[in-house]
Formats: structure tokens, C-alpha cells, sequence
């Protein structure tokens, strides 16, 4: 009798024991994510973002019901709302009003709309970046306005052309990034209010009135991003890069460190290891620069420079002409004035702003523009080291940690035999050995 009675009170404790682990869990949460690359959370610039948002934040989904689509971008809010509870998702038919539906601008199933302290973001694409960008943009309030020069023939911010730079732009903007043309001919200095100014690689020269209006804009502590060109000649922007203290080597800068990767052309300079600059820190992606003139320091000045793209030891100035029949015969002449690498072709600068209302000025200054344009954007890493690069500027530190996708679900991938063995082991061996291990048990009592 007093076997049995201990037998119920354990049997008791053990009830007691698990409705007391099930209410401490409804108190308290603790979540592990063992899935591959983490892809199950959020990274810690995300969570950062989070915490600096307060107050509700609003996403509505416009998805189809009787789809996996809406569990989908449940699961993946959920990450964020465990970090900030007040994040609601709600979930519209788009084919319930069809006419309140494009009134909205909604034209992508599963678009979602993000809003907060009455500014709105629109997403297309379900990623931690885009969602957190957004987020940070939010917190921002107003978009941020980024000029890019035009009249000289420079990269178009809105064109669809193989060089221009529609498609990185049309990224940006989808961030609370407003991308305005800026022509001096119409317009005397860089409008208030500008955040960045980006001069992308003009074809002709720069009137006095636009260089001086850029020299002065930069003196007074604005941000630039100035893509430029070899052989471009003489552009009027000699001022400029004095004020820089920098210029630009004779020539075109070729690199055979490309043969590595498969890469038979050597003025497509490569890059996979980068200087150490907030930039390029934890990036880990090759990005291709198919032409590229090399950087150099003339001045001290007040200006911090760092390095962020270099290239390799394999690499110099190719003072003379370079065409494609000629590309692989080309040889280093030092009696040419060339330089061997490495060779720095893209440059941080920072100083202490000279306008009372911001910190730091901040330029970066990058030997070549195709790796932004429509037609070489999508090579390599190019796309997300520009991201960075206008984060940076832009004064988004944060958001350069955020990782640019998901790690996919990596499948479990079984040969027939291993098939066969998982078969034997859970359907035949397990149950047999459970039944074995229960008639031992019975036997066991049945000689007490």
C-alpha cells in the first residue's frame, strides 16, 4: 500500500510540476534558433533599429487568402514583433476592392505597407533588409533628398540605359530615398536641405558656375559621392579634387588578380578583401569594377582619409591605351611612369563638419561608375557594397550591418541506401526494441 501511495503522490507531483513549467511560460519567453545561418531570427543591427522606435508600428499585408503567402509574412513579422510587441500586422483581400486597392498604389500580392508617427513605406520584396531600411527610414520621418548632377552627360538617376543608374536608384527610393536631378544651369548652389550630393562620372566638362557651387557646397560641410572616370580629360574639377587633397593616376588601372575567378579581361578589377573602414566592415562579397582609374593622396588637410577599395599586387596604372584586342598582351613599363599595386581606387573622407548642425562631413570618392549602372549592377556583390556605400553617406551607419538576405533552407538531401537505413531504424528497429523494453518491464514486476 505505501508502494502505491508513493507511486500516486510522484504522479502528482510530476501534474504539479508541469502546470507550473506551462504558467511560467505564458510569463516568461525564451526562444533558441538552431536553423541554418540563424535565418529564423533577426541580426542585431535589426534589433537596434527596434529599440530605438517608439511607439505602435502598423504593417499591413495585401495578400490573397487560401495561400501559404499570408503564413509566410506572419512568421517572418513575428521575428520582429518578439524584439518590440507593439509592431500589428493586418491582412487585406486585394480582391475584395479591387479599386481601394490600386488607389493605395498596391500592385505586387503580398505588398506591404509600413507605417508609423504617419509616414508609410511600401515593400515588394520580403527580406530583413528591406524591411528594417524601411524601418529606419521611418524613423527619420521626411526622405532624405540625394541630388545627382546632370547637364554634363553624367549617369542618369532615372534612365534605363546600360550605364545609367535607374535600377540601383529605384532601390533607394523604395527606402524613403527621394533622388532629385541637380543642374546648375537651372539652379545657382546645392539646394537646402540636400543630403548627398553625387556627382556620377560627367562626359564633358563642368561649367565654372556648377564647379565653384560644388567646391563651396563641400567647403560648407556637405556629403558627396564622387564616381570617377579614367580618361575622362580635363573636366574642370581640378578645384575640386584640391579640396579633396586627392587625384587621380594617369591611365586606366588593370589588375591580373581577376584570372583567379575566371576573369580574362584585366581592366575588371576584382576585389574580395577590403580595407578596414566602417564601409567595408564584416563585408565578405566580391565585387567587379570593369574600369577603374587608381586614387592618390596630394594633401594632409583637415581631411581623415581611409582607404575602402584596393587593388591587388598584381595591378598598376596602364598609362597606354588599352583596347580589346589588346587586353591580354599589355605589360607593365615602368619607363612610362606606371605604379605597381597595390593601387587605391575608391577613398573615405571625413572631417569635422563645418556646419554647426552635423558632426561629421562624410565623401567617398570611387574610381570607376559602372559597378553602380544598369548593366553591371547585378555582377558579384556590386549591389550591396553600393548600399553600403550611400548608408555610410547618408549617415545610416547602422543599417551596413544588416545582412542583405536570409540563409536559405538547406535540404536534407538522402541517398536510397540511406533511405533504407532510416526505414529499418524508425519503423522496424525502434518499435521492436519499445516492445521488447516494455515485456522486460512486465516480466520484471510480474517476479516481485
Amino acid at each position: 500500500m505505501g508502494a502505491r501511495l508513493r507511486g500516486w503522490l510522484v504522479a502528482a507531483a510530476l501534474v504539479v510540476a508541469a502546470a507550473c513549467l506551462g504558467y511560467l511560460s505564458t510569463r516568461h519567453v525564451w526562444t533558441a534558433d538552431w536553423s541554418t545561418g540563424r535565418r529564423a531570427s533577426v541580426s542585431a543591427t535589426t534589433r537596434d533599429v527596434l529599440a530605438r522606435m517608439h511607439g505602435p508600428i502598423t504593417i499591413t499585408s495585401y495578400a490573397r487568402p487560401g495561400n501559404k503567402l499570408r503564413l509566410q509574412i506572419a512568421d517572418f513579422i513575428h521575428r520582429y514583433q518578439r524584439f518590440k510587441p507593439d509592431i500589428t500586422l493586418d491582412f487585406v483581400d486585394p480582391e475584395a476592392d479591387p479599386a481601394a486597392t490600386r488607389a493605395a498604389g498596391i500592385t505586387v500580392n503580398g505588398e506591404l505597407v509600413v507605417s508609423y508617427r504617419g509616414h508609410k513605406r511600401y515593400l515588394r520584396e520580403l527580406s530583413e533588409r528591406t524591411l528594417t531600411n524601411a524601418l529606419a527610414s521611418l524613423t527619420r520621418g521626411g526622405a532624405r533628398i540625394v541630388a545627382f548632377i546632370t547637364g554634363q552627360g553624367e549617369r542618369r538617376p532615372d534612365g534605363s540605359q546600360p550605364a545609367d543608374l535607374g535600377t540601383f536608384v529605384r532601390q533607394l527610393e523604395a527606402r524613403g530615398i527621394r533622388a532629385v536631378p541637380l543642374d546648375f544651369t537651372q539652379v545657382p548652389a546645392v539646394p537646402q536641405g540636400t543630403s548627398l550630393v553625387v556627382l556620377a562620372s560627367p562626359l564633358t566638362a563642368l561649367p565654372a558656375g556648377a564647379v565653384k557651387a560644388l567646391v563651396t557646397y563641400v567647403a560648407d560641410g556637405g556629403n558627396l559621392l564622387w564616381l570617377a572616370e579614367p580618361d575622362a580629360g580635363p573636366l574642370g574639377l581640378a578645384s575640386l579634387a584640391q579640396a579633396l587633397g586627392i587625384q587621380k593616376l594617369p591611365g586606366m588601372l588593370v589588375d591580373g588578380q581577376g584570372s583567379a575567378i575566371g576573369l580574362t579581361d584585366p581592366r575588371v578589377v576584382a576585389v574580395s578583401h577590403y580595407p578596414a573602414q566602417a564601409i567595408t566592415q564584416g563585408f565578405t562579397q566580391t565585387t567587379l569594377f570593369p574600369a577603374v582609374v587608381a586614387l592618390a593622396r596630394t594633401a594632409l588637410g583637415q581631411w581623415q582619409v581611409a582607404p575602402i577599395l584596393r587593388s591587388s599586387a598584381k595591378s598598376w596604372n596602364q598609362i597606354a591605351p588599352v583596347n580589346d584586342q589588346h587586353a591580354s598582351t599589355i605589360r607593365f613599363d615602368a619607363a612610362a611612369g606606371e605604379t605597381r599595386g597595390p593601387l587605391d581606387f575608391g577613398l573615405a573622407l571625413t572631417r569635422l563638419s563645418p556646419d554647426p548642425s552635423h558632426d561629421e562631413q562624410r565623401v567617398v570618392v570611387i574610381g570607376d561608375g559602372d559597378f553602380l549602372s544598369n548593366a553591371d549592377l547585378g555582377q558579384a556583390g556590386n549591389r550591396a557594397f553600393g548600399t553600403r556605400v550611400f548608408n555610410w553617406l547618408l549617415g545610416d551607419d547602422a543599417l551596413i550591418g544588416v545582412p542583405p538576405t536570409r540563409a536559405s533552407v538547406a535540404p536534407l538531401k538522402l541517398t536510397q541506401r540511406g533511405l533504407d537505413t532510416f526505414a529499418i531504424v524508425f519503423l522496424i528497429a525502434l518499435p521492436v526494441l519499445l516492445v521488447l523494453i516494455g515485456l522486460a518491464i512486465g516480466w520484471r514486476r510480474r517476479r516481485r
